[in-house]
This record gives C-alpha cells, structure tokens and sequence, in this order.
C-alpha cells in the first residue's frame, strides 16, 4: 500500500512569521498536533508540533516569537508514491508520529501513526514504530 493511499490529504500551512500564539490556536482549531511552515509557494521548510511549542517556547522563558524560531528545519518527510512500511520506518528511525508527505517540495498530505494504524494490516508495524518513537531520544 502506498502512503497516499492512507494520507490525510486536508493540510494547512503556517507562514515562518507567523506568531506562536497563533500556530497553537491554529492546531487546537483544527484539533491536529503538528503544523508544516510553508513559504509563499507553498514550499516546506519545516514543521512545528505541540511538544516543540512546549519544549522550545513555553519552558525556555526566552519567548521566541515567531514559527521559524522553533520550527524542526531538517524536515523528515515522504513521497505519496512511497510504500507504507517505508513510511513506518522513517516514523521509527527519526521517532516522530506524524511525516508530512511533499511532492516537488510541496506539501500534499500529512501520514501520521494513527493512519498506519487504522489499516489492520499494519497494527503491528504500527506498534512497533511506535515503540521506537517512544524510546528516549538521545537528540537534544
């Protein structure tokens, strides 16, 4: 199965500027718990979650203002044409939940675990990434 077959394919971009207040209403608004930065074409040039809004904003007391502040820049991502169990992997070897999938650079769809997992024939590659993605990062 190909990851654009289990894609969510509704994403939004924030822009670099953006402030951080306003990329956190944004996630709760849409109920989702990553962000992609685009630019005006609609480029990635990275991605915000709700644990880098934590980690890398709310606990430093430093206040960076604005999405490019805090933003993972070396973007994890997928092609839509890429096998699922790739996509797992990827998922397992960077310990992340959520790859946005980019076609020309593009942002056309977000593959989270939860979509892996849906399909039943996946539950166990599901697990298993997710027990990689929930081991210590050893990353700062």
């Amino acid at each position: 199965m190909r990851v654009k077959e289990l894609m969510s394919t509704t994403v939004t971009c924030v822009r670099p500027e953006t402030s951080i207040e306003q990329v956190a209403k944004q996630m709760k608004q849409e109920n989702i718990g990553s962000i992609p930065v685009c630019n005006d074409r609609g480029e990635a040039l990275g991605i915000i979650t709700d644990r880098d809004i934590v980690v890398r904003s709310v606990s430093t007391g430093d206040s960076p203002k604005a999405a490019k502040d805090i933003m993972t820049k070396n973007l994890v991502s997928a092609d839509p044409n890429m096998d699922t169990h790739e996509a797992a992997l990827l998922m397992a070897k960077y310990q992340i939940r959520r790859l946005p999938v980019l076609e020309n650079n593009k942002i056309v769809g977000i593959l989270a675990m939860a979509d892996v997992a849906r399909k039943s024939i996946y539950v166990d590659e599901a697990g298993d990434a997710l027990s990689a993605i929930s081991k210590q990062s050893t990353m700062n």
